[in-house]
């Protein structure tokens, strides 16, 4: 059975950082992505990063470009999370899905952790 455990959010000031990790296990596909996603009150969940695990490629919705990194080591994905601001306030996941292809589209992703929440605030 294929599980993601999300850990690392936590509340935090403006221009703080924060790193995410996802704990895999479960899958035994050859060729797997990785994807984050994060979803505020009364808005749609929004993919925000996503990695493929086995080549390293990496992509980034233009809102964190720049100010967020995502990495992969063995079975555990991260989100390093920099220049926090209210904005990024909300609860984040992970989710995972076969293939190669770097896609943001939640609706595509096949198994999801059960997320954690950010808050940023003064």
């Amino acid at each position: 059975q294929v599980q993601l455990v999300e850990s690392g959010g936590g509340s935090v000031q403006p221009g703080d950082s924060l790193r995410l990790s996802c704990a895999i296990s479960g899958f035994t596909w050859a060729h797997w992505t990785v994807g984050w996603f994060r979803q505020a009150p009364g808005k749609e969940r929004e993919g925000i990063s996503c990695i493929s695990a086995n080549d390293g490629r990496t992509l980034y919705a233009d809102s964190i470009k720049g100010r967020f990194t995502v990495s992969r080591e063995n079975a555990k994905v991260y989100l390093q999370m920099d220049s926090l601001a209210s904005e990024d306030t909300a609860v984040y996941y992970c989710a995972i899905r076969p293939g190669r292809t770097l896609v943001l589209n939640h609706r595509v992703y096949e198994y999801w952790g059960r997320g954690t929440q950010v808050a940023v605030s003064s």
